[in-house]
């Protein structure tokens, strides 16, 4: 039986540690190697050029999607290694940017181990892997059932003044402050503009503003 080899990619030292337990315990899978971050990681993957990686979407406490970059440099520079999404969250818009931006597979972190390792086995086959909720959004986005995303041109020039506001970290009272308008107003643009890209929070609305270039 042929070995898989393994890199794991989460910030937390526990994680990394409690899927490496568990998944050394499969005679034909073995992790080579752990990295905590996105720079961390294209060291690691460089080192031990293991067949599958499993990357967690959030990398630090100030971002929900700081590795879909990584993703993407991973699928760039290691054409040979298979990234599976393993994360907290499961959104619907994180599940579709995971694919786009080269992910082979998609499940969250409370998946059933006997789930888990069966996604493992397929991706490293070179096919996809997706747990049930997951599943379910890729065949409605693959169906025509995405949300259309909004243009640049949809986006108005106060609107994107807010954006890069948000993309600063600031609160509805801090962007008032700075623009000089109620944290009421702030609000109401906040809503219209991520409802226009098509967001649920705001780090998604910050995410799809700077894929469009408006930050």
């Amino acid at each position: 039986m042929d070995e898989i080899r393994i890199g794991i990619i989460d910030d937390h030292s526990i994680v990394r540690q409690g899927l490496r337990a568990m998944i050394d315990r499969e005679p034909d899978l073995r992790v080579v190697g752990e990295a905590p971050s996105a720079r961390h990681a294209t060291a690691m993957l460089d080192r031990v050029r293991p067949g599958v990686a499993l990357l967690d979407l959030k990398l630090t406490a100030g971002s929900e999607c700081d590795g879909l970059p990584l993703c993407s440099a991973i699928t760039q520079r290691f054409p040979d290694v298979r990234v599976l999404v393993l994360t907290s969250s499961a959104d619907e818009w994180l599940i579709l940017e995971s694919i786009k931006h080269g992910a082979k597979g998609f499940v969250q972190k409370d998946v059933d181990l006997t789930e888990l390792i069966r996604a493992i086995r397929a991706v490293h086959r070179g096919e996809s892997a997706f747990d049930s909720r997951s599943a379910g959004v890729v065949v409605r986005w693959m169906h025509g059932g995405q949300r259309p995303g909004a243009m640049a041109s949809d986006i108005t020039p106060r609107e994107r003044e807010i954006l890069a506001l948000l993309a600063r970290g600031l609160s509805n009272v801090a962007i008032g402050q700075r623009l000089y308008i109620s944290s009421a107003t702030v609000k109401f643009h906040v809503g219209n503009v991520m409802q226009k890209l098509g967001a649920r929070r705001r780090a998604e609305a910050v995410y799809a503003a700077s894929k469009l270039g408006l930050i």
